[in-house]
């Protein structure tokens, strides 16, 4: 039976109001906390430590000049239902997909192997000053990455992020009141606009360029995670498509042009349905964008006030790191501080252990036709015995890249002595693949996305600003590449 306009008025509408909004918000808090546990912890804390003020330009201009790089891959989903890798799928030769999928892989070994590192670092530091142990970064790196695992796979998620919420929260608020303690001068505020490069900080530019409020690749994590949450058009892109409302979608046949829904042939309910949605998912990004700017900006103050001059460094690192609190409050905040430390990092890797792998199936549901026929990951999706029992199903190749990046990122850690150096360069890692995702996340909202559609394609300022910012991050990609290679 056909299904009809009216099925649509079922829809329940989400309600408006700040305090509804904040129960709603989703993928863009996720989003967020993926960049807090490295970039923020570690990588702010050592640019004030080593160089004080001088790259607090680096922040600004990760947070201006790639905030279109996610916005449009928020945008594309809650604009068409689908994920940016569907788009993907209808490159030529399907080379984006490819591309995606062999950085995923390197980013599932180096960049994960970072993400675990800043964790095991909190835990390396927590046993040698409270219980006199001072075991292998390795071997907490192990521990990390296992329970991450199991907690993923036993979808026993959202008790962990209830207390990494919290814990994290304690540790904005116990920032930001030390800031204040002894903020940073006046005179610092216009590093923010005045371009240094001190000798020996490229590196850390790179890693700030990089993981600044995270990688842009992480919005491909991000459109899978709005796809996956069901709501707006996601939820009801299938509905529509049987209604006769969307054109259907396959992979191996579709154009981008099939993309699209023209949101004015669907009933009214359903258009505020939609549109609702939208906004929540824009302001979802925007929040999760804004406090993580200010969280990045605390830190490096903080440590350029209490830290400089300070190497930062050393399987000890959140030692001088906890050193901010306990010179200003006492040796009581560092408790404060390892506990707000653990919840950020691990949950940077936790979601990392998700998000990877979940880049990985999805571009091989749009790259192979077997796994496209036993596609999903939810446990509701898996409707088949094949979808557990055949290797090549989404589910599986999902786990089996969870797996990947467990032994192979452990390994890495076990084998570097310094995880200052290893965020460092996962950080860089994710800046010089950064370019070609923020261009192919500009391309296909600008020519999937109907343009006569004034709710959710882009306005005449995102249009232009989100190219300019484009051109300028990559121009610095290009000249950090070279300053390196010719000092």
């Amino acid at each position: 039976m056909t299904e009809t306009k009216d099925d649509f008025k079922d829809l329940e509408l989400p309600q408006k109001g700040f305090l509804n909004l904040l129960k709603l918000l989703g993928p863009g808090m996720i989003l967020m906390m993926t960049g807090v546990g490295t970039s923020h912890l570690v990588t702010a804390p050592v640019a004030g430590g080593r160089f004080q003020f001088a790259l607090l330009w680096c922040v600004l201009v990760s947070y201006v000049f790639k905030y279109y790089g996610f916005e449009m891959a928020f945008r594309f989903t809650n604009a068409t239902g689908r994920s940016m890798l569907d788009a993907y799928a209808t490159a030529w030769k399907k080379w984006t997909l490819w591309y995606t999928l062999i950085a995923t892989l390197l980013q599932c070994v180096v960049g994960q192997a970072g993400r675990i590192a800043a964790t095991a670092a909190v835990l390396y530091f927590f046993a040698a000053q409270y219980l006199g142990t001072e075991l292998p970064l390795g071997l907490w790196g192990l521990l990390v990455g296992l329970s991450s695992v199991v907690i993923i796979l036993g979808g026993r998620y959202s008790a962990v992020e209830t207390a990494s919420k919290i814990a994290a929260g304690l540790l904005l608020v116990c920032s930001v009141v030390i800031y204040f303690i002894q903020p940073a001068p006046l005179s610092a505020l216009p590093h923010f606009f005045i371009f240094e490069t001190p000798e020996g900080s490229w590196l850390v530019i790179a890693a700030f360029l990089g993981l600044l409020p995270t990688g842009i690749d992480v919005s491909l994590q991000a459109s899978e995670w709005g796809k996956a949450k069901k709501v707006g058009l996601g939820g009801i892109r299938d509905r529509i498509e049987a209604a006769g409302l969307a054109r259907p979608f396959d992979p191996f046949k579709s154009s981008k042009q099939d993309l699209s829904v023209d949101l004015s042939r669907l009933p009214a309910h359903a258009q505020e349905y939609c549109r609702r949605w939208f906004r929540i998912g824009q302001w979802d990004f925007a929040i999760g964008h804004v406090v993580s700017f200010l969280i990045a900006c605390v830190f490096l103050l903080l440590a350029a006030v209490w830290l400089y001059p300070s190497a930062v460094s050393g399987n000890a690192v959140m030692g001088e790191i906890a050193r901010i609190f306990t010179d200003s409050v006492g040796p009581w905040a560092m408790t404060v501080f390892l506990l707000g430390a653990f919840a950020a990092t691990y949950s940077t890797a936790f979601n990392y252990f998700d998000g990877w792998p979940r880049v990985v199936g999805a571009c091989c549901r749009n790259l192979f036709q077997r796994t496209a026929g036993l596609q999903g990951i939810a446990k509701d999706e898996l409707t088949t015995p094949e979808h557990r029992s055949k290797w090549y199903s989404e589910y599986n190749i999902y786990r089996m890249t969870m797996f990947f990046s467990l032994v192979t990122s452990v390994a890495i850690l076990t084998g570097v002595e310094s995880p200052v150096w290893l965020v460092l360069v996962a950080s860089a890692l994710a800046f010089f693949i950064s370019p070609v995702v923020y261009y192919l996340n500009l391309y296909y909202c600008f020519t999937v996305i109907p343009k006569d559609d004034k709710k959710f394609y882009p306005s005449a300022f995102a249009t232009w600003f989100s190219w300019i910012s484009f051109v300028i991050f990559t121009g610095m990609t290009g000249v950090l590449i070279m300053a390196e290679l010719f000092e």
